[in-house]
């Protein structure tokens, strides 16, 4: 533990003045002083050490009122590049960023669900190759790689201990992409890292207290409180998808029966469906049933042109995830709750069902709900929560990277 010395005063004013500079930009130093309440000396040596270490730039001057035009000072999109990446239960994603978060290079493939940890491993690690190829022209470093997997991992020693989804079980999955990278990576599970790209970039922004549920093959959550990500005292925080809805209901794929997920996830909206015509009910999606060749598209498309069995099931949907998200509420007392994955594809279809059980099953000295709305990169919040991952860690304590982009695995917790 670092105690409070000069250095550690120095390093919390720098991830202080980042940290505002990331959500003002463009702001001029007097303007770092009245926010920070840092006095202008401290500001002047500070940004002045942030420029040459290319972290922060000049980018003009602005007048808004009578006097000397002032100096504006902005992140540096040139200071280095950030790679996010997902394993999913059946894709791999790659995005690469500047140090504005402004996507240069993005990706998405296919992996074989049945292929072998390091197979899917080492597919991950020839996409982030190229994610990587065109930078030696440009001479910017990469800053730090963040990869979000569906299960649960092991911080310290970079290992996937449970991934039902993927069928994985105790995968040395940092070791695997570290034989072929030599950049160190950080590891964790993908609604975290959705729910601090949802904080940092996406509709979480300005929130405090955060619920954000990632809906798909399985259902994953991540926990913001008080503006920081919150991991429970092994990193396991936040498997709501696991709490026991229906002690009696479906086998869940992580052997206990009854899971929340099995409630709300793909495959229920599938099941429900498919249940439905297979009973005799009208539909438009009859034809694609029968083919077995239904997709979630599909039944986005059957419930936009109001078919009834299309609506009826996101509604039934809508009303699980209500009566889940309701004890979450009792539990958390969250600002908001941010809905992301294939299913928050259909939100405008849930979210009455969802707004409505969640009404009901609140305590009645507390009627107010949470907002609900879905999440702003849907389908890229993990990705971009990699991004927020590693910015988090320079905007937290910069100092302990030296300033010159050098990262370790042993810096990089969570």
């Amino acid at each position: 533990m670092r105690t409070g010395d000069q250095a550690l005063v120095r390093d919390i004013n720098q991830a202080l003045i980042l940290n505002e500079m990331r959500r003002l930009a463009p702001i001029s130093r007097a303007e770092l002083s009245e926010v920070t309440g840092l006095n202008k000396a401290t500001i002047s040596n500070i940004v002045r050490e942030l420029i040459n270490a290319h972290f922060v730039r000049e980018v003009g001057l602005y007048s808004a009122r009578i006097g000397r035009p002032a100096i504006m000072l902005e992140l540096n999109p040139d200071a280095g590049n950030i790679i996010g990446a997902e394993i999913g239960v059946d894709f791999i994603a790659v995005i690469r960023t500047n140090f504005l978060s402004e996507i240069q290079w993005q990706h998405r493939e296919a992996i074989d669900k049945s292929a072998s940890p390091e197979l899917i491993a080492a597919q991950l690690v020839n996409v982030i190759k190229r994610a990587m190829e065109n930078l030696n022209h440009y001479q910017q470093p990469i800053l730090g790689i963040a990869v979000g997997v569906p299960g649960l991992v092991d911080h310290a020693m970079g290992n996937v201990l449970f991934a039902p989804n993927l069928g994985w079980h105790n995968v040395r999955l940092a070791n695997l992409l570290s034989r072929d990278l030599t950049l160190p990576i950080y590891l964790d599970n993908e609604a975290n890292l959705a729910a601090l790209g949802e904080l940092y970039f996406g509709a979480a922004q300005g929130y405090k207290n955060v619920l954000y549920l990632s809906i798909d093959a399985g259902l994953g959550s991540g926990i913001i409180y008080n503006e920081r990500l919150f991991t429970g005292s092994r990193g396991f925080a936040g498997e709501f998808g696991h709490i026991s809805m229906d002690p009696n209901g479906r086998l869940c794929k992580c052997g206990n029966q009854g899971c929340f997920e099995t409630l709300v996830n793909i495959s229920a909206v599938y099941d429900r469906i498919k249940t439905a015509i297979g009973a005799g009910q009208k539909s438009i999606l009859t034809k694609r049933v029968l083919k077995d060749a239904l997709n979630f598209d599909d039944i986005l498309q059957a419930a936009g042109s109001g078919d009834e069995l299309s609506l009826q099931t996101f509604s039934a949907v809508g009303k699980a995830l209500g009566t889940g998200l309701a004890n979450l509420v009792h539990a958390f007392d969250p600002d908001l709750i941010v809905l992301g994955g294939t299913v928050s594809l259909a939100t405008n279809f849930m979210l009455s069902a969802i707004r409505a059980e969640l009404t009901h099953r609140m305590t009645i000295w507390n009627r107010d709900i949470p907002e609900i709305m879905p999440a702003r990169y849907t389908l890229d919040a993990c990705v971009m929560g990699g991004i927020a991952t590693v910015y988090d860690q320079i905007f937290k304590v910069p100092g302990i990277y030296g300033m010159n982009s050098q990262f370790s695995v042993a810096n990089l917790d969570s």
